[in-house]
């Protein structure tokens, strides 16, 4: 009897601690039937659904990170601001999406990557500069789409 391969089921993976857009992505992923798993640090509400698992990991840096990148792969989705994870994720195969509806891929990680930084090197001499903007609409929009897009693209890959 013939095995028949499954295909691999798209997964979003949130880097939450600090995650705008997670009312977002939940409305997403009932809209597609999709799993999410928001990784935190800490303890998070997340709403009581099959689709919605919270993982909880140990404190320290990068743990959160590492739980996230050594499970995305090219059937996933990852919404991370953090741009070291998403060098990562990028790596993987994985889809990544900053909370900004900003795409992650092997060609824009390079300069964001070289943006974060040079900034941490000017703050570490002393520099001042500022954190990101607060969301507008128009970015909640963006990401949005950018959700969309990337539901629709995946799914015509598996």
């Amino acid at each position: 009897m013939d095995e028949q391969k499954q295909p691999a089921a798209i997964r979003i993976f949130v880097d939450a601690d600090a995650c705008p857009v997670k009312n977002e992505v939940y409305r997403v992923a009932e809209r597609y039937g999709l799993k999410v798993y928001v990784v935190a640090n800490s303890f998070m509400n997340v709403p009581r659904s099959e689709l919605i698992e919270r993982v909880t990991v140990n404190e320290g840096p990068d743990i959160a990170d590492d739980w996230i990148a050594e499970r995305a792969g090219p059937s996933d989705i990852v919404i991370t601001a953090d741009i070291p994870l998403a060098g990562r994720c990028v790596r993987n195969g994985a889809t990544v999406i900053g909370p900004t509806g900003k795409p992650f891929d092997d060609n824009s990680i390079g300069m964001a990557l070289a943006t974060r930084n040079l900034l941490t090197d000017l703050r570490s001499a002393g520099a001042t500069t500022r954190g990101p903007p607060p969301l507008s609409r128009q970015d909640i929009s963006r990401f949005l789409s950018a959700m969309d897009l990337a539901v629709t693209r995946l799914k015509r890959k598996l």
